[in-house]
């Protein structure tokens, strides 16, 4: 079958389940520009658009054997835009929100000697708690903490389910939490200096 132009959905979906590459080059040849025109149109941004439009395909190839659409193709892909625009606002959000938080840390502050060996102290504290963490772990960790991942992007990025990402962060987290403890009395001692 080399024409694939005049399949239904229905009918491009099986021959994508049986792994027929061509069948994929025509969901993508039918649907790329509209989706990154989709992406384009709430983000105004083109390298963004790109970069979520080619995710949505890769998924969409990586996840066809398991892939359960109810509507069609079309609105399976749409529903993806979608849902990947949500993720990149809240994830500007988080950053904005760390941005305001550093700017206001630094114009409250003196910057003194101590406070830079304080800091780097507990840098250096928190990294090296992270590196006695196990692997999975601490790549779970510094996937969310790091490079802001949602937990569903962290299991389908490292092969693993949601509850796993979030029984490692849990685990990430408490142990930090207990190797950073002396640090809690610092903190609160600067704050209120």
């Amino acid at each position: 079958m080399g024409d694939f132009t005049e399949l239904s959905d229905d009918e491009i979906l099986l021959l994508l389940k049986q792994d027929k590459l061509s069948a994929f080059k025509e969901i993508y040849t039918r649907y790329w520009k509209k989706l990154y025109g989709e992406a384009y149109k709430r983000l105004k941004n083109k390298e963004l658009a790109e970069e979520i439009t080619q995710e949505i395909f890769a998924n969409f190839w990586l996840k066809r054997h398991s892939l359960q659409i109810t509507t069609t193709i079309g609105g399976y892909l749409h529903l993806a835009v979608v849902n990947q625009v949500i993720d990149q606002y809240r994830k500007e959000q988080i950053r904005e929100k760390y941005r305001e938080n550093f700017k206001v840390i630094h114009s409250e502050t003196d910057n003194s000697t101590e406070d830079l060996i304080m800091l780097k102290d507990l840098t250096y504290t928190i990294e090296a708690e992270i590196s006695q963490l196990p692997d999975k772990c601490r790549s779970v960790y510094q996937l969310s903490r790091n490079e802001h991942k949602t937990n569903k992007e962290i299991a389908l990025y490292l092969g693993i389910s949601e509850k796993t990402v979030e029984n490692h962060l849990t685990k990430a987290l408490k142990k930090l939490r207990v190797g950073l403890d002396h640090y809690l009395m610092v903190l609160i001692i600067m704050l209120f200096r």
